[in-house]
């Protein structure tokens, strides 16, 4: 099927305050009357976007490192941070060290989150938890548990309130700088092997769209944090640091991240290995 021939391309978008930025955009550069623009979850955008029931969009790391082979990496596009993010965290109610053989509670929607908190806990502080996915709410997650891995919303949540109840808070981003001297990347744009193929004009569009949309909400940051805060229960300032600790870039340091996160998971059996070239990116 040729470009001309193709309806809107199904581009998915993630229901998160760390990608509104982008949204705002997107909103702004008129872009989103070119796209059928589809927002969910993460968990679910990975699935539709594997499925091929999504064209283009944000796929989790892991998820992306383990479909490869039918995914092509929109280039500098990413959901991640060079030192905190704030909101991909690990809370616990003791040490780390001390979570061996301890509950451990993963959040459902986390994916890259939890495999860097395993790799963490593990590598690090020679802990074996015993793991069990329950839903993304802290005050349940440790009723059961000594510890929560929480990402998103909820973890931005958390970050704040946690402190408060004698709660450590673990900012994963900077757990992974502190232990590798890299960025980590959580999440990246993808598009399907077979659409780009078949409808490159499409891609190429589509990234551009998003890389406007970046570069925009990059220098309205302050209002983009103002309008959030009218419907979030956080504060325009709170708001307006955490989308400045994001970095929505995928350059040749985030890039290193993204083969070191690889080589580590492939280690432990969580993903295939890169191949030697690393990632493959889309001909934009």
């Amino acid at each position: 099927m040729t470009d001309s021939a193709r309806c809107r391309p199904r581009v998915g978008h993630i229901q998160f305050l760390n990608c509104l930025p982008i949204y705002w955009g997107l909103m702004r550069s008129g872009a989103l009357l070119d796209v059928d623009l589809h927002k969910d979850t993460p968990d679910r955008l990975n699935a539709a976007l594997v499925a091929g029931d999504l064209d283009i969009g944000p796929i989790s790391l892991v998820e992306y490192l383990r479909h490869a082979d039918e995914l092509l990496l929109l280039p500098d596009l990413a959901v991640g941070s060079d030192g905190p993010v704030l909101s991909v965290n690990l809370i616990s109610t003791r040490p780390l060290a001390e979570l061996d053989r301890r509950p451990v509670a993963l959040g459902s929607t986390s994916r890259t989150g939890v495999l860097l908190a395993e790799m963490l806990l593990a590598e690090r502080y020679g802990a074996a938890p015993d793991y069990f996915r329950c839903p993304p709410d802290l005050s349940q997650m440790l009723l059961e548990a000594d510890a929560g891995v929480l990402i998103g919303d909820p973890a931005l949540r958390a970050m704040y309130e946690a402190p408060q109840h004698g709660l450590q808070v673990i900012d994963l981003a900077q757990a992974w700088k502190d232990w590798t001297g890299l960025p980590m990347v959580f999440a990246v744009w993808a598009a399907r092997r077979d659409f780009a193929r078949d409808n490159p004009g499409a891609v190429k569009d589509v990234h551009e769209a998003f890389q406007r949309s970046r570069d925009l909400c990059l220098t309205e940051l302050d209002e983009v944090a103002r309008a959030a805060a009218r419907w979030e229960p956080f504060d325009a300032a709170t708001l307006a640091t955490y989308f400045r600790a994001l970095d929505f870039s995928l350059g040749a340091r985030q890039v290193a991240g993204v083969r070191e996160f690889a080589r580590r998971a492939a280690v432990r059996g969580e993903v295939p290995p890169l191949p030697a070239g690393g990632p493959v990116f889309a001909d934009v």
